[in-house]
C-alpha cells in the first residue's frame, strides 16, 4: 500500500482486522482527530500536532508514521502520539499493536485508549486480550456506547451470545441513535436464533442511516432464516448498491440464489467475490459445490483444488470433493476422502454425515456410532448437531434398530424446526387453489398457434423420495436420452408469477412462447444431440399447468408412491430449509395432501396422453415393464441399457445417488411398518383419493 492510499468509511480495514475501516482504524483516527483538539497535558508544540493531524487525514500514511515516530523519540511520554502513530501504522498494514500499548501506559485512564488497544487487538486474533481492554475502557466510562458495541460484537465472537446481546442493549440504553450497536444486536440475535428480533434490529440501525451497507446486509441474512429470499435478496442487492466491493455481501447473495437453484447467477455472485478476495476459501468451496450442483464436474473439482492450494488443510474442501466423488458413484475414494477430511478436522459433523451417505451401514461400524455420539456429547452448533443426528438416525436404520432410529431422526428434525424457517400451511393451500384457479379447463385447452410444439422435453414430478431420481437413471441410460438432473427453470418463474400481492399466473400467449424458446434454448445447451433431455425436479408437480401451455407436446412422467413411505423417506433427509413442511409429520401430511389434490386437477384438465403416471412400487417389482412403459410414453425404441442403470456412467447430485447406484430391490417398499408406532398423523394418508 502506498503512503497517500486511502479506504470509504464501509471498505475493509487495511490494517488487517477483517473489519471495516470506519469501526477500525477510521474510529481510531477520529478519535485522535478529537484529542489532538483537546488541550495538552504534554508539551508537544501544537503545530507539530496540527501537521501530523493534516498527514493522517490527507492519507499521507508514510510521512504521518515517519513524523510520528520522530516525534515520539522527543516525547516519549504522550500517549496522543503514540495514537497518531497507531494510526498511521495501521492505515499501511503494518502492527501497530505496541503503538496501542504505549499509549495505554503513557495513558492508563484514558477510555479511548483501552478502546484503540482493543480493536488492535481483536485485529489480531488475540480476542481475549481484547476483551479485557475493552472491560477497562468500560470500567474509566461505564457510559461508553461504543466501547460497548464493540464488546457485544467481541462476545459474538466467543460465542458468548447472552453476554453480547446483554452489552448491545446497554449500548443502545445509553446512545439510541448509534446504527452499529443495533447492527451488532441483529447479528447476535441471528446467532441465538431469533430471527424476527434480528430482522428488527437490522430496520432499526437502516432507519437511524439508510446507507448502511452492512445492516442491509445482515438483515438479508435474517430474511433468509425466515424464508423471506426474496427480501434477503433485495437487501444483499441494497448492501451493494451503496458498497460495490462488499464481499461478504457478494457471497450471501450467491447463496441465497443457490438456495432457489438461481446457479448461474449464484455462480456469477461468487466468482466476483473471489475477483475482490481471491484468498477467499469458503468462497472458493461454495463456488465448487454450486459448480457441482450444476454437473459441471471439471470447473467443480478445479474450484476445490484452488481452494486447497489456498489452505491444505480446508476439511469443507475436502468433503466437496468427496460428494463430486460419490456424485460419480465413486464410493470408496468418497469415503476415503471424507476420513481425509476427519483427519483434519476430527469434529467435522458434516464429514462423520458423509459416511453414512456412500454406503449402507452395519453393526461393524460401531467405531463409527461411537465417535458421532461422543461428538454430540461434546456440543456442536444446532444445525451440525441436526445433520449428524439424521446420520446417527441412518445408522440405526440400516443395522434394523428402529427405535433409536426413529429418535434422532425426530431430534434432527426438531432442531431443524427450531433452527430453520416455519412452515405456512394456509400459504401453501392459497397457492394451490390459485393455481388450480387460474390454470383451468378453459385456459388450458385454448388454442395457441405461438406455442412451441416441439417434443424434447420430458418432465419426472412427483413428490420428494417418490423414485423421481430412479425414473431419471433408467431413462438416461437409453443413448438417445439425456439426464439434465433437477432444473430449476420452472420452479422459479412459477415463484415470480404467485409473487405480490397480484399474483399473475395466466401468462399471455406472448410470455408462454418466451418461457418455452427459453427453455428449449437451455436444453440444447445442456444437450444438443439428445432426442429427449429429462428435467427431474419432482417440484415441478406445481408448474405442470405452465409447461403444458407453453410446450403442449412435451411428455409428463408422474411418479406415485406410497404416501406413508415417500413423507417417512422426507422425514428421514435432511433437506434444504426452503423445504419447511419436512420437519413435522402433521406439515408432511399437509403438504402431501394439497399434492394430491393438485395432481388430481391436473389428471382432469390435462390431455390423457401427456402424463404417465408410474408407481414406484411397480417399477421396482417389474423393472423392465415399466421401462418399457416409459420410452413407449416417449417414442423411444427399447434399449436393454436400461436395465442396467446403476452402471451408467453420469453425475448424479441427489439424496439418492447412492440407491441408483445399486441393483433395483423391493427393501424400501412398505418400510413404513418399522415405524408405524410413530406415524399416526401420516396413516390417514392411506386413504384412497384426492383430498
Amino acid at each position: 500500500m502506498t503512503g497517500t492510499a486511502r479506504s470509504g468509511r464501509n471498505s475493509p480495514c487495511p490494517c488487517g482486522s477483517g473489519r471495516k475501516y470506519k469501526a477500525c482504524c477510521g474510529q481510531l483516527a477520529r478519535d485522535v482527530r478529537a484529542a489532538a483538539a483537546a488541550p495538552l497535558s504534554q508539551d508537544v508544540p501544537p503545530h507539530e500536532l496540527q501537521q501530523l493531524r493534516e498527514l493522517l487525514e490527507s492519507g499521507r500514511y508514510q510521512e504521518a508514521e515517519r513524523r510520528a515516530r520522530a516525534l515520539v523519540d522527543a516525547w516519549p511520554q504522550s500517549g496522543l502520539l503514540w495514537q497518531m502513530l497507531g494510526v498511521a501504522l495501521g492505515r499501511q498494514g503494518k502492527e501497530a499493536v505496541e503503538a496501542w500499548a504505549r499509549a495505554v501506559r503513557c495513558s492508563p485512564d484514558d477510555p479511548v485508549a483501552h478502546l484503540n488497544l482493543g480493536n488492535s487487538l481483536r485485529g489480531m486474533g488475540r480476542l481475549l486480550e481484547a476483551a479485557a481492554s475493552y472491560e477497562r475502557a468500560l470500567q474509566l466510562a461505564p457510559g461508553f456506547a461504543e466501547a460497548h458495541g464493540n464488546l457485544g460484537d467481541l462476545l459474538l465472537e466467543l460465542g458468548r451470545i447472552e453476554e453480547a446481546a446483554a452489552a448491545c442493549r446497554r449500548s443502545i440504553g445509553i446512545q439510541p441513535g448509534r446504527a452499529e450497536a443495533h447492527q451488532i444486536l441483529g447479528k447476535v440475535l441471528l446467532s441465538s436464533g431469533d430471527h424476527a428480533g434480528a430482522a428488527a434490529s437490522c430496520r432499526q440501525a437502516i432507519r437511524v442511516r439508510h446507507d448502511f451497507a452492512e445492516a442491509h446486509n445482515s438483515l438479508g441474512n435474517a430474511l433468509m432464516k425466515l424464508a423471506r429470499t426474496e427480501e434477503a435478496m433485495a437487501s444483499f442487492r441494497t448492501a451493494l448498491g451503496i458498497k460495490p466491493d462488499f464481499v461478504e455481501a457478494h457471497a450471501n447473495l450467491a447463496r441465497a440464489l443457490r438456495s432457489v437453484g438461481r446457479l448461474d447467477e449464484a455462480v456469477a455472485c461468487y466468482r466476483r467475490a473471489l475477483e475482490l478476495r481471491p484468498d477467499f476459501v469458503a468462497v472458493c468451496t461454495e463456488l465448487a459445490t454450486a459448480l457441482r450442483l450444476q454437473r459441471r464436474t471439471a470447473e467443480a473439482e478445479a474450484a476445490c483444488r484452488e481452494a486447497l492450494r489456498l489452505d491444505p488443510g480446508s476439511a469443507p474442501t475436502l468433503e466437496v470433493l468427496a460428494e463430486l466423488r460419490a456424485d460419480a458413484g465413486r464410493f470408496a475414494e468418497a469415503e476415503d476422502l471424507f476420513r481425509s477430511a476427519l483427519a483434519l478436522d476430527p469434529q467435522s459433523s458434516e464429514a462423520w454425515a458423509g459416511i453414512t451417505r456412500v454406503r449402507r451401514m452395519s453393526p461393524a461400524d460401531v467405531e463409527w456410532l461411537a465417535a458421532a455420539q461422543r461428538l454430540l456429547k461434546r456440543g456442536l452448533p444446532p444445525l451440525r448437531e441436526r445433520s449428524l443426528r439424521h446420520a446417527i438416525g441412518k445408522y440405526f436404520d440400516d443395522v434394523h434398530d428402529y427405535e433409536n432410529a426413529f429418535a434422532n431422526y425426530r431430534l434432527a428434525n426438531e432442531l431443524g424446526k427450531r433452527w430453520g424457517p416455519g412452515h405456512d400451511r394456509s400459504r401453501l393451500s392459497q397457492s394451490i387453489d390459485l393455481l388450480i384457479r387460474c390454470h383451468d379447463r378453459e385456459w388450458l385447452g385454448r388454442a395457441r398457434p405461438t406455442a412451441n410444439p416441439s417434443t424434447r422435453p420430458v418432465f419426472i414430478v412427483g413428490m420428494l423420495r417418490s423414485g423421481t431420481t430412479l425414473a431419471e437413471q433408467i431413462l438416461a441410460s437409453h443413448p438417445q436420452v439425456h439426464g439434465a438432473g433437477e432444473l430449476t427453470y420452472w420452479s422459479t418463474e412459477l415463484a415470480a408469477a404467485l409473487a405480490g400481492n397480484t399474483p399473475q399466473i395466466q401468462l399471455s400467449d406472448t410470455g408462454l412462447a418466451r418461457l418455452g424458446e427459453d427453455f428449449l434454448a437451455l436444453l440444447q445447451r445442456l444437450a444438443p444431440h439428445a432426442v429427449r433431455v429429462v428435467d427431474k425436479l419432482p417440484t415441478n408437480f406445481l408448474s405442470l399447468g405452465l409447461i403444458h401451455a407453453a410446450l403442449p407436446n412435451a411428455r409428463i412422467i408422474h411418479l406415485r408412491r406410497n404416501p406413508v413411505d415417500t413423507c417417512l423417506s422426507i422425514y428421514f433427509q435432511h433437506l434444504e430449509a426452503a423445504n419447511t413442511y419436512a420437519n413435522d409429520l402433521e406439515d408432511l401430511a399437509h403438504y402431501y395432501r394439497e399434492y394430491r389434490r393438485l395432481m388430481h386437477h391436473w389428471s382432469t384438465v390435462l390431455p390423457a396422453d401427456s402424463v404417465l403416471d408410474v408407481p414406484y412400487e411397480g417399477l421396482v417389482g417389474d423393472l423392465e415393464q415399466w421401462a418399457r412403459r416409459m420410452l413407449d410414453f416417449l417414442a423411444l425404441p427399447w434399449n436393454p441399457r436400461c436395465l442396467d442403470f446403476q452402471d451408467t456412467a453420469r453425475s448424479v447430485v441427489t439424496a439418492s445417488k447412492w440407491q441408483v447406484r445399486q441393483q433395483i430391490d423391493a427393501r424400501s417398499v412398505e418400510r413404513w411398518r418399522h415405524y408405524e408406532r410413530f406415524l399416526a398423523p401420516l396413516l390417514p394418508l392411506l386413504q384412497a383419493g384426492p383430498d
